[in-house]
């Protein structure tokens, strides 16, 4: 396993990110593929033994069960300063008025509830899970910079935003003299490129480490066009609304992802996080797994070097797609 700095901070993660959103309870959230409590421990051990310590959730995952079992899970497997744990806040976490979104009084109370559900004092870093167009930016700024002033967190960052949006929240951070994102967790893969026009020049030009989601495209980018042969491809109707509509146009990229993993002897899932991994400034990738093999592929990707050629072979049938993963 490599490890790598975290944008512009002194924070060593490793090359790949454990995203927790499969550990969970089907009952609770719209993802009824997730892992149960006791199917997910071994994932989770396995990451660890692996190397990775770089972990990811959020408290409107499966409505909080999923950092219940990431925190179980690391207080018996690892010692808290060993492992690097992320969460994210936004989501709609209750029925009512202030039960979501990025108001002082939501932030200022989120944060203690995943806290408490992660069983630790602090988190490394905790993210704003969307952009929020009714609380004012400065109001969300400041929130975070105090829970950041209480120990709470050590670091901050965003998910899935406009360019412009991103540049808002760190000009007002810089004003106030306040605490700035470190990180960017963007939608991006071989068949989703849309964050290489602002996103991508914006984190290099700010020093922003950028922790893709989605890189294998819900699974599309590691079997054929069509095959929803899995769980999660059966019921995952978030990757559908993703991808679907672009099936066709994306085809010529699933093969040639396919015919570059023949040539290497390797599976398509290493071809594709191949080629993410040596994308600037991509720090890691953000990968689900609710399988050994899942892990083992996603390690297995840090060994394959793909050339200048077999790069542009593979981005050379993409076209623009419609922006999703925004709102």
């Amino acid at each position: 396993m490599g490890y790598v700095k975290l944008g512009h901070t002194g924070l060593d993660v490793s090359r790949i990110c454990l995203g927790c959103m499969g550990f969970g309870d089907p009952e609770r959230w719209i993802h009824t593929w997730v892992l149960n409590k006791e199917d997910s421990r071994p994932v989770i051990r396995r990451a660890l033994a692996l190397g990775i310590n770089f972990f990811d959730t959020a408290n409107v995952y499966s409505l909080g069960v999923s950092e219940e079992i990431l925190g179980r899970a690391l207080r018996e497997f690892a010692r808290r300063d060993e492992v690097v744990i992320a969460t994210k806040v936004h989501g709609q976490m209750r029925d009512g008025p202030n039960g979501a979104g990025l108001s002082r009084k939501a932030i200022l109370s989120e944060i203690d509830h995943s806290l408490t559900r992660l069983g630790t004092d602090d988190v490394d870093l905790y993210q704003i899970h969307r952009w929020d167009p009714i609380t004012p930016i400065e109001e969300t700024m400041e929130a975070l910079h105090d829970v950041v002033k209480a120990g709470k967190a050590r670091y901050i960052g965003a998910s899935a935003m406009w360019a412009w949006q991103f540049q808002q929240a760190l000009h007002v951070a810089e004003r106030h003299g306040w605490t700035r994102f470190v990180s960017m967790q963007n939608h991006l893969n071989l068949i989703y490129r849309e964050e290489e026009r602002e996103m991508l020049p914006l984190c290099r030009a700010q020093g922003i480490g950028v922790i893709p989601y989605s890189p294998l495209a819900g699974g599309r980018l590691t079997r054929d066009v069509g095959d929803l042969s899995t769980l999660r491809g059966e019921h995952d109707q978030v990757a559908r609304m993703k991808y679907d509509a672009s099936a066709e146009q994306d085809r010529m990229i699933v093969t040639r992802v396919a015919e570059l993993a023949e040539r290497h002897g390797v599976s398509r899932a290493r071809i594709a996080l191949a080629w993410l991994l040596q994308q600037s400034p991509v720090t890691a990738p953000i990968v689900g797994a609710t399988k050994l093999s899942h892990l083992e592929e996603a390690v297995g990707a840090l060994d394959v070097k793909l050339t200048r050629e077999e790069v542009t072979f593979l981005e050379a049938p993409y076209v623009p797609h419609p922006i999703v993963g925004h709102q």
